[in-house]
């Protein structure tokens, strides 16, 4: 069941932007679903400061199915971007 959305303006660095769609181009995971990850996350955070608000509602603490996959390649992603570094490193101590 999702829910609905409420469209809003958001301004992000040339550099977050940069990420983000790499983030999306490698996990196919839609920028809008990182986004709003993110701002669950400071919500989570700062949920100590909103009065009558001690914990997220539990639609949004559970993981789909989509969001395990997209973690999945993520980690992955990130793995072998790890591994081509040093791949790079080795060959560049050999020159």
């Amino acid at each position: 069941m999702s829910r609905k959305k409420i469209s809003t303006t958001i301004y992000v660095t040339p550099e977050q932007s940069d990420r983000l769609k790499l983030l999306h181009e490698r996990t196919k995971v839609p920028v809008a679903v990182y986004i709003r990850e993110g701002i669950d996350l400071v919500l989570r955070h700062y949920a100590h400061l909103l009065p009558g608000q001690a914990t997220l509602p539990l639609e949004n603490a559970r993981v789909t199915r989509a969001e395990r996959l997209s973690t999945r390649q993520l980690e992955a992603a990130a793995d072998r971007e790890a591994s081509e570094g040093e791949e790079k490193a080795a060959a560049g101590s050999k020159k």
